[in-house]
């Protein structure tokens, strides 16, 4: 028997499924984290991952893709930030908030290292 979110259509389920395979990536997670402190071009993101221009690229690719981050042309260089809104708490701690149709998944510290949360919105 499979459980459903109350509420939940299959069509939200294979939105969410469709984040959740995007956000199980290592490096992708990694640019969503840099991205969360502002703005950023490919060679930026390179430098700070330590990664090939292509291998970045790619992964770029496919969180636009998906509506998770947004780019801008400036001249020959394009500069991609997040889709989504970071809110700080009181205590200074970041939560990433990526909205898919009906839902928002949110990415932050609690008391581990990384938490995620689902809400219905």
């Amino acid at each position: 028997m499979v459980k459903r979110i109350v509420g939940a259509s299959d069509q939200d389920l294979e939105q969410l499924t469709a984040l959740f395979r995007l956000l199980s990536d290592k490096t992708r997670l990694n640019i969503l984290l840099l991205l969360a402190e502002g703005e950023r071009n490919v060679t930026s993101l390179c430098g700070q991952l330590q990664l090939p221009q292509p291998t970045v690229s790619h992964h770029l690719g496919l969180l636009r893709m998906n509506n998770v981050i947004a780019n801008r042309r400036n001249g020959k260089q394009v500069f991609y930030s997040l889709n989504g809104r970071v809110e700080v708490g009181i205590g200074g701690e970041q939560t990433l908030s990526i909205g898919v149709e009906n839902f928002v998944v949110k990415i932050g510290a609690v008391a581990a290292p990384v938490a995620v949360a689902l809400a219905a919105h």
